[in-house]
């Protein structure tokens, strides 16, 4: 889960509430479904957020959050805008990236912390909202700084930049960090944030470029100009955001204006200007103004809202509830005459997609600790379920055994799952099955369902190179892979995976702690020797239980541990849970 970094003390000041000592703030923000997972070397909280609340990637959204939650703000706000005085004139842009918009803030009182926070929030809304920048990327820019072309005679204050597509060649700058001009292609080749993200357009025809009437300032997605860098002593700001599509980089500029907001600033508009033969999309129009600032508005029904929470509520109490959740409510009805409420949402809320978003928040205000736990309105009482009871059983002779029992994120990207483990999606190799992408994730990090729990387990390994071994890990996990056979296109399975990592760690290991577990619930265990691209060749076998194939088992291949960074070996199988049965 993505983690966002928070000074407490910039927290009580934003908050106004100086009195919360540490222990209370931490319990305040667990209400909000932000989980401590420790502190910096700085002191600053490290919180654990759900992807979906991208307006608490800043400090500064945290505390407005908190402030709800405290009963100091009620209801939907909506910063006020200074007309326009700057416009961006979008011309021959490439096609991969089309789209543009902006905001300018002016009296922002910046120091190190306020810089800090926004470069926070920059990064962090690249790496999930913006994809690590190729769906969206955000330039802030010093505004004294640029010099704009004037667009009337008689009116100075209207100012112009313009977004366009240039030869890498032909184009100089002088990038973020650096100290000489450099083509756009040098900046790819030698500048090493250049480096870092020249494949995002290396397959354009035309490079991506800002330029006012000095010059370029900006190679978006890539980096900004030095001439225009962003300090602590910076009043006034230039934002402009460039992505794949208008609605991503107008969500994301919402957030970074209600941040920057929320430090003193006052948002300016911005006119964007598109031409005729644009690719815009049909809701935007081809004269933009940006910020978009609009709320949206979505109905939810009480019975449902009392369905769902287990509650029940005062239809006064939902509306105070829904307005300390930071929107606005008012009486309506569903198409059938029962009682619902029509809720305005801000503009900085891009999870609210439907009614049950609306309920959580609802919850959330109320308190789910209040919940009080009752038994269903039914005439029986469930029970476990016998895979459950599986699992668990399984997991206890497994930790007998000595292994660490985990719990892996089912959510898992491509490369992670196959590529890294040498197995080709689509192959007939134990957890090679066709993926089960998500269509729009919230991180490229999380694009898939895993089709089996082993690479978990290697990236758990991966990321514990500096604790003790041996590291004995095993988990009892679900996974999926596409199967046109089944009535959801999708077969889903358990699988029971296990890991043993040391100085001497072999097959014969592996096959011991399989057979001990087999032999525990009855079964005859059979290893035939096979072939799997993630084990060595002559180390490897099949697993069979009472005559079936349900999985492997061998030493993990030297290239897979060091694409892994695991310097000792590792030995590993993997089954299904069924053959248990």
């Amino acid at each position: 889960m993505p983690t966002v970094e928070i000074d407490p003390d910039e927290l009580r000041h934003l908050t106004g509430h100086d009195e919360k000592d540490d222990e209370q703030l931490k319990e305040d923000l667990f209400g909000l479904g932000l989980e401590f997972e420790g502190e910096t070397d700085d002191g600053e909280f490290e919180l654990e957020f759900a992807p979906d609340r991208l307006d608490r990637l800043s400090v500064e959204g945290v505390a407005r959050s908190l402030r709800y939650q405290y009963g100091d703000d009620r209801g939907v706000y909506v910063p006020s805008t200074n007309d326009a005085e700057w416009t961006i004139r979008v011309a021959d842009v490439p096609e991969d990236r089309p789209y543009v918009t902006g905001a300018i803030v002016r009296g922002l009182d910046m120091d190190d912390a306020a810089l800090e926070s926004l470069i926070q929030v920059q990064e962090k809304l690249h790496a999930t909202m913006g994809r690590q920048r190729a769906k969206g990327a955000i330039g802030v820019h010093d505004l004294t700084m640029l010099k704009g072309e004037t667009l009337k005679e008689d009116d100075d204050s209207a100012k112009s930049i313009t977004y366009t597509g240039v030869d890498a060649d032909d184009e100089t700058m002088v990038p973020l960090e650096g100290d000489q001009e450099l083509t756009l292609r040098e900046v790819l080749e030698v500048h090493h944030i250049g480096q870092e993200y020249a494949d995002l357009v290396s397959d354009y025809e035309s490079m991506p470029a800002i330029y006012d009437e000095i010059g370029l300032f900006s190679f978006p997605p890539v980096v900004n100009g030095r001439r225009t860098e962003v300090s602590a002593g910076s009043r006034d700001l230039f934002i402009e955001m460039t992505g794949t599509d208008q609605w991503t980089v107008d969500k994301m500029l919402n957030i970074v204006c209600y941040a920057l907001d929320a430090r003193g600033g006052k948002v300016e508009e911005v006119n964007v200007e598109y031409t005729d033969d644009a690719p815009v999309t049909p809701d935007a129009g081809r004269e933009l103004i940006r910020p978009d600032l609009v709320t949206k508005e979505k109905t939810v029904a009480h019975g449902d809202i009392e369905t769902m929470l287990g509650v029940d509520l005062d239809e006064r109490d939902v509306v105070d509830l829904i307005e300390r959740a930071g929107m606005d409510a008012e009486r309506a009805e569903t198409d059938d005459g029962a009682a619902a409420y029509r809720v305005e949402v801000p503009p900085y809320r891009v999870d609210v997609l439907h009614p049950v978003d609306l309920i959580d928040d609802v919850g959330r205000a109320y308190g789910f600790n209040e919940l009080e736990p009752r038994y269903p309105d039914v005439s029986t009482v469930g029970g476990r379920h016998e895979r459950s009871r599986l699992e668990d059983a399984v997991r206890d002779r497994l930790v007998g055994q000595g292994f660490e029992d985990l719990l892996n994120f089912h959510l898992i990207d491509e490369e992670q799952n196959y590529e890294r483990l040498g197995v080709q999606q689509g192959s007939d190799a134990f957890g090679g099955g066709e993926a089960v992408t998500i269509e729009q994730p919230y991180s490229e990090d999380f694009t898939m369902v895993r089709s089996w729990a082993l690479p978990s387990i290697m990236m758990v390994l991966e990321n514990n190179t500096h604790r003790a071994y041996p590291q004995d890990l095993a988990e009892v996990g679900f996974s999926a892979h596409v199967d046109e056979r089944e009535n959801t296109n999708v077969a889903e399975r358990r699988t029971v995976a296990a890991a043993l990592c040391h100085a001497g760690a072999s097959y014969e290991d592996a096959k011991a702690a399989l057979r001990a577990l087999v032999d525990g619930f009855d079964k005859e265990l059979e290893t035939p020797a096979t072939e799997h691209p993630t084990f060595i060749s002559g180390r490897t076998a099949s697993v069979v239980i009472d005559g079936e194939e349900v999985g492997v088992i061998g030493e993990v291949h030297p290239e897979v541990i060091v694409e892994h960074d695991i310097e000792l070996p590792v030995a590993a199988f993997e089954f299904d849970l069924d053959g248990l049965r």
